[in-house]
Formats: C-alpha cells, sequence, structure tokens
C-alpha cells in the first residue's frame, strides 16, 4: 500500500472537517484551537526563515558580478513581470470579489501596519519610518515581516563588502546563514506536516459556525485564480514572446514536459532539471540557462505573486475589512518583497500569505481555511512559475542577441 502524502493528509483533514462540521457543529467549533497551533507554528518560523533565504540569496550569488549585463535583463524582466502579475491578481480580486459571501471570526493578527480606514495626511511617511527596525529581535519577536526583509539585505550586502568568498573572514557567517537555511526548510516541513490538523479546526470551526455555504467562496477563490492565470498567460506572456520574438512552436515544444511535470507535482524543483534541458536544447546558451532559471526560482515566481495578492484580498473581502487604493498598493508593494524570501520552501505561499496578513491586521484563519484547497491552488500557480521562468530564459537570450537556433531537436518534442 502507498504511503499517504501531506497532501493526501491534508484532503482527508479538508473532508473531515466538512463532516464534523455539519454533523456536530459545537464539536466542530471546539477544534479551533488546532487551527491555532498551527498558525502559531507558521509565524513562529516566517522570521529566520526570510532572514537565511535572504542572506544566502544575496550574498551566495557572487557570480552576479561577473554576469553583470546578464544579470541586470534578468531581474529588470522578473521585477516587471512580477509586478504585472500582482496588479492582474488585485484587478481580478476587486472585480469579482469571491471572498464576499464568506465570513470569518476571530482577532486580525497582531503586528498591524494598517488600519480598516482611508489613507490619512502622513500615513506613507509612518508607513516608511516602520518598514525600517529598531531592533532585528523586535521586529523578529513582533512577526514585522518588513523589518527583516530590510535588515536581512543591508546584512547581506554587509556580508559581501566584508568578503563573504570562500577563505575570507566573513565566509564563515556565509556558511553559519546556509546552515541555518537548510535547518529552517527542515522545521518548514516538519510545521507543514501540522497543517492537516489546522485544516481540520479551521474547516470544521468554519462551517461549524456558518454552515455548508463557506465552501462555495472558495470554489470561487479556485476559479477566479484560474481564470486570472489564464489572462495572464494570454496577455503578458503572450505579449513578451511576440515582443521579443521568442519561436512560440519551439518554446512550446520546450516547456509543455517541465510545465505538466510542476503541474501534476506541485512542485517547481521538480521541474527544473528538465527545463534546464529543454531550454539549452532549444538554443539558449548555457550560461543564461544556468542563471536565469535558477535565479526565476527566488525572483520570478509569477504564479504565485499573482495567487498572494488575489488570497490576501480575499482573506480581507472575507473579514469585511475595507482595504482602500492607498493600502492594497503598499500590500502589493510588500508581496513584491516577501514573495521573494522563501523560494523553495514547501508551501511557500502558505508562509508567506501568513507573514503579509500579520503584517496588514488580516484574521491568519483565512490562511488556514485556504490551506484546505491549497493544492488546487498551488498546481495552477505552480504550473506559471515554471513557464515564467522558461519565457525568462528565452527573453534574455533573445535580448543578448541569440537567435535560438537549435542545433538538435528536443528531447521533450519526442517524449511520450
Amino acid at each position: 500500500m502507498r504511503r499517504l502524502t501531506l497532501t493526501h493528509w491534508i484532503f482527508i483533514a479538508l473532508v473531515g472537517g466538512v463532516g464534523i462540521g455539519a454533523l456536530w457543529p459545537h464539536f466542530g467549533m471546539a477544534l479551533s484551537p488546532l487551527e491555532v497551533i498551527f498558525l502559531r507554528l507558521i509565524k513562529m518560523i516566517v522570521g529566520p526563515l526570510i532572514f537565511a533565504t535572504l542572506v544566502v540569496g544575496i550574498a551566495g550569488h557572487g557570480e552576479l558580478k561577473g554576469l553583470g549585463r546578464i544579470a541586470v535583463k534578468a531581474i529588470v524582466f522578473f521585477e516587471v513581470v512580477t509586478t504585472c502579475a500582482l496588479v492582474l491578481g488585485l484587478l481580478a480580486v476587486n472585480w469579482l470579489k469571491p471572498g464576499a459571501g464568506a465570513t470569518l471570526g476571530g482577532a486580525a493578527a497582531s503586528g498591524t501596519v494598517l488600519g480598516g480606514g482611508g489613507v490619512h495626511p502622513g500615513l506613507l511617511d509612518s508607513l516608511i519610518l516602520h518598514t525600517f527596525p529598531q531592533s532585528f529581535a523586535q521586529a523578529l519577536a513582533n512577526g514585522e515581516v518588513l523589518q527583516v526583509v530590510v535588515f536581512s539585505v543591508l546584512f547581506a550586502i554587509a556580508l559581501v563588502m566584508a568578503g563573504a568568498e570562500e577563505g575570507q573572514p566573513a565566509h564563515v557567517v556565509l556558511r553559519f546563514c546556509e546552515g541555518l537555511m537548510k535547518i529552517m526548510f527542515k522545521l518548514t516541513e516538519i510545521v507543514m506536516w501540522t497543517a492537516p490538523f489546522g485544516v481540520l479546526g479551521a474547516v470544521a470551526a468554519s462551517i461549524g459556525k456558518q454552515g455548508l455555504g463557506v465552501l462555495v467562496p472558495l470554489a470561487e477563490l479556485v476559479a477566479t485564480l484560474y481564470g486570472a492565470l489564464a489572462v495572464f498567460l494570454v496577455v503578458v506572456f503572450g505579449a513578451t514572446i511576440v515582443l521579443f520574438r521568442v519561436p512560440l512552436a519551439r518554446f512550446w515544444a520546450a516547456i509543455k514536459e517541465p510545465t505538466l511535470i510542476g503541474f501534476s507535482t506541485s512542485s517547481s524543483e521538480a521541474a527544473l532539471p528538465s527545463a534546464l534541458e529543454n531550454m539549452e536544447a532549444m538554443g539558449v546558451s548555457r550560461r543564461i540557462v544556468g542563471f536565469v532559471i535558477p535565479t526565476g526560482y527566488s525572483f520570478n515566481l509569477t504564479g504565485t505573486t499573482l495567487y498572494l495578492s488575489l488570497a490576501a484580498m480575499f482573506i480581507a473581502q472575507a473579514a469585511h475589512m475595507h482595504m482602500s487604493l492607498g493600502q492594497q498598493i503598499f500590500m502589493l508593494l510588500t508581496l513584491m518583497l516577501t514573495s521573494k524570501g522563501v523560494a523553495g520552501v514547501s508551501r511557500a505561499a502558505i508562509v508567506v500569505l501568513a507573514a503579509t496578513a500579520a503584517t496588514f491586521g488580516l484574521p491568519l484563519s483565512g490562511v488556514a481555511l485556504l490551506l484546505g484547497v491549497d493544492q488546487f491552488l498551488d498546481m495552477g500557480r505552480t504550473a506559471v512559475n515554471v513557464i515564467g521562468n522558461c519565457l525568462a530564459a528565452a527573453v534574455v537570450a533573445r535580448w543578448e542577441g541569440e537567435t535560438l537556433a537549435a542545433p538538435t531537436e528536443l528531447a521533450a518534442a519526442t517524449r511520450g
């Protein structure tokens, strides 16, 4: 008998939570502490995880100096397309309002930056000041993710300036951060194995309090995400392919295998070997493929960033918390930073979403509720992440003047 995976257990917990909440509503509401425990564990890992991954991501890329022009072009492309993804997510969720029919109980998270009202005079100044920590320990303790990001970036820059190369005195600090990152990845895996209990408690309590109608907004969220991802693929990626004259037929032949792997496994990492091999076979030079695609796993998660803006506003709508345009824009800027802090982590979007919800005073109960359908959401956003990173490699290659004239046929085109 095949061993059940975490995804299987989450589905079992989802079904169990629905049954308990519908049949025994009072017992279902009594299970809410399971949700609270899970969310506290998530908040526990966010700060150290972001610190370690950002420091290693910045200070560990000494090759950026050598790549120079390619690095600049890749990062410009990453930021443009991820900004488009965030904006499209906000437009979709504000237009369709999938969370309007839901109701989330519970108090908002601590560490609130933005209130529910409009943007008053001087708010921008206070927000900017709030971004910079007085103490790193205080920022960690209070769950102030933006302050953790700022400290981590400055720390990484200082580490590079002090000499992080092997043999230099500061290299031991980089090695420590690499070890911390690996430990935090493992700790994240451990915490995520408590997710079924969190889902069971969240779903049972929500249905026990509100009835089966709470499932309708979740189905609407899934439909909204896939619709927005389809529009993003056609409009943004389609325009990019036309603008940079990427050969569509060969590009599709190159990406169909890694995209299918990413969609079916919900893992961008599982699709990485196939993506590297097929993009090089398409005609993209090895130096571009070897830099752009792995770097894109930190800076170019377009499907995930689109989902994050959509999901954060879904929680706000479900909690009946109004966010002004200014607050939504500031949340967008926050997501641009935090979404780059936990690349490669299992269920990374949930960790980032929890951190963002805490920053903006949104109820974390919404994050646990979304976990029940996260597998459906993760499949779509992972597929778009894979396509986006492959397209980034092709775009930078065309930008560098490469013709993408493949010397051999794609291995992906002849498989299965």
